[in-house]
């Protein structure tokens, strides 16, 4: 049978491109403490095989513990407020991010997320390239003053 013909016999209406209203998000699903995840797309919902997708905001002045993701990479879209990202063996690293900036987190990297504003919220799409909750929290104090690691993309060098 050809990809023609049997594109005829799946229903576009269910099997189709989705749309999830953004106040039907699912907080049922791995936390940090700090922070506050809630599920846009995965299998469950979306029928997403191979990503998963949410928000996740940060309360004020808050940091979230230290913790890895285990062999997913995640990718945050700063929405509202200011990232401060911290990661390394020792979150000796850190860098900032602000709105429309993108953040990729590669796998297994120990980091954490700090809000870098007193007063207001930090509201971030986070977007991961699996469908497991995997939050592996760590038990990391940072031991050395951090070293200011500048951010670089194709905009700002």
């Amino acid at each position: 049978m050809s990809d023609d013909h049997e594109h005829h016999h799946i229903d576009w209406r269910e099997h189709g491109v989705k749309v999830i209203p953004g106040n039907s998000l699912d907080p049922n699903t791995a936390q940090t403490p700090g922070m506050n995840r809630a599920t846009a797309i995965n299998n469950a919902r979306a029928g997403a095989e191979k990503i998963w997708a949410g928000t996740v905001t940060i309360h004020a002045n808050a940091k979230t513990g230290a913790h890895h993701h285990g062999d997913l990479e995640s990718i945050i879209y700063v929405v509202k407020g200011k990232a401060r990202m911290r990661w390394g063996e020792h979150l000796e690293y850190t860098a900032e991010a602000g709105p429309g900036d993108f953040i990729y987190v590669p796998p297994f990297v120990p980091h954490q997320e700090i809000n870098a504003s007193r007063d207001e919220t930090l509201e971030c799409v986070l977007v991961r390239s699996g469908q497991e909750p995997v939050v592996v929290n760590l038990d990391i104090e940072p031991v050395e003053k951090p070293e200011d690691v500048p951010w670089i993309d194709p905009i700002h060098r």
